[in-house]
C-alpha cells in the first residue's frame, strides 16, 4: 500500500533543508550496509525529529531504538547547552554501529548508549524527561508508553514512530501482531486523557504526544 502519494514525498524532501555530513555518512553506510536499513529516519524525518528538538531545547532526552544513530543525532541538534540524550538498542551490532558515529559528532559527551532490553534500561534511568521518541517493536509500544510517561514533565513531549505501520492499520480487518499492536497503541493513546496528540503523515506516520 502507497501511504503517502510518492511524488509529494519527493516534493517534501526536496523542499526539506538538507542534513548535515555526519548524517549523509549514516544514511549512505545504513543503506550499504544494513538489511534493514528502510528502518532508518531519513532526510525528510531526520529534518522533522531536528525541528521538534530544537524547539523544545530539551535537558533530558530518551530514545528507545537507536538503530544506527541517525534519529539519536537528529534530536540531539536541539539539546540545552547542558543537556543528554539517552538512546537504547538491543541489538548490539546496531548500537556499535551508532557509537561510531556518535564519536564523530561533536556531541558525543551528551549521548549515552545503553544496550539490552529497554523495559529493563527504562526503569533504571532516575530522569525526568522532556523529549521521548519511541521507535523500537511495536508489540511493547503501549508498555514503553506506560513505563515512560510518568517519568515525562508536565508539557512535555513523545514523538512515536510507525503509527501507520506500513499503512496496515487503515484496513477494515487487521492481521499480523505488529499492526495490531500499533493500532492497539493509537486507540491507548486517543483514550488517555493524561495526553493530547497529533497523528501526522510523515512517512510511515509519527504521532506527536504532550502530557497535560
Amino acid at each position: 500500500m502507497e501511504i503517502l502519494n510518492s511524488l509529494a514525498e519527493q516534493y517534501c524532501t526536496y523542499f526539506s533543508s538538507g542534513q548535515d555530513a555526519l548524517l549523509q555518512e549514516i544514511e549512505a553506510h545504513t543503506n550499504q550496509h544494513h538489511g534493514h536499513a528502510h528502518m532508518l529516519s531519513g532526510k525528510w524525518q531526520g529534518k522533522f525529529l531536528e525541528m521538534i528538538s530544537m524547539m523544545i531545547k530539551p535537558t533530558k532526552v530518551l530514545e528507545i531504538g537507536s538503530f544506527t544513530g541517525f534519529s539519536a543525532l537528529c534530536l540531539s541538534k536541539g539539546l540545552a547547552n547542558n543537556g543528554h540524550l539517552h538512546t537504547i538498542e538491543i541489538r548490539e551490532e546496531d548500537a556499535k554501529t551508532a557509537i561510531q558515529f556518535f564519536e564523530k559528532s561533536n556531541v558525543n559527551s551528551q549521548i549515552t548508549m545503553h544496550v539490552g532490553n529497554a523495559k529493563d534500561i527504562i526503569q533504571q534511568l532516575d530522569e525526568e524527561w522532556d523529549l521521548i521518541f519511541i521507535d523500537a517493536d511495536k508489540v511493547s509500544y503501549i508498555e514503553y508508553y506506560e513505563l515512560t510517561l510518568p517519568r515525562l514533565k508536565r508539557g512535555g513531549w513523545v514523538l512515536v514512530d510507525n503509527v501507520f505501520f506500513h499503512g496496515q492499520v487503515f484496513s477494515e480487518t487487521i492481521t499480523g501482531k505488529n499492526a495490531k499492536a500499533i493500532d492497539a497503541f493509537n486507540k491507548h493513546v486517543a483514550n488517555d486523557l493524561r495526553v493530547e496528540q497529533v497523528m501526522m503523515p510523515i512517512r510511515d506516520g509519527i504521532m506527536l504526544i504532550r502530557k497535560l
